[in-house]
């Protein structure tokens, strides 16, 4: 299959470089910063961003991405379709559980285990569980929609509790 990108040394990191086109990357089309090739996979359409970065042992594959200026760190792994995105910053040992094409805009809710609470980003809205829940009671009160982020949450809180328990 061989390489997907280059690296090019940048202030203490490594500037990605795309080597031939994949997913919506063109063959040119610069990247964000890594602080390793470990970060970030030649396997599938996964990229970081031109302003986001990936450092420590956090890695970065599949057909996932990083953008804006979302930090990706420690022992995190962003995979599948994952999309870390805007301020987001995952770190340590992030778990993160991705759901979707749901709701009215058929998209992607990502929901992570931060030291306090379980964050959820979803669309151009992001929050804690609670919040995410009381604002899907008041936008879609009944129907389809509200079922299925009401299913989202209810999986999200069982799934990633249980592991920030563990």
């Amino acid at each position: 299959m061989g390489e997907k990108y280059e690296v090019r040394p940048e202030n203490g990191m490594l500037r990605i470089v795309a080597l031939k086109n994949f997913g919506v990357i063109k063959k040119g089309n610069i990247g964000g910063l890594v602080e390793s090739e470990k970060n970030l996979s030649h396997y599938g359409d996964a990229w970081v961003y031109v302003d986001a970065w990936v450092s420590g042992d956090a890695q970065v594959s599949g057909d996932a991405w990083v953008s804006g200026d979302a930090w990706v760190s420690g022992n995190a792994r962003v995979y599948g379709n994952a999309q870390v995105s805007g301020n987001a910053q995952v770190s340590g040992n992030a778990d993160i559980l991705i759901v979707g094409p749901i709701g009215s805009r058929k998209s992607f809710t990502t929901f992570c285990v931060n030291k306090k609470d379980i964050l959820v980003f979803c669309g151009c809205w992001n929050g804690t569980l609670a919040e995410f829940s009381e604002r899907v009671a008041v936008v879609y009160p009944t129907g389809k929609h509200a079922d299925e982020y009401a299913l989202a949450a209810n999986m999200a809180e069982k799934i990633l509790k249980i592991k920030k328990r563990g």
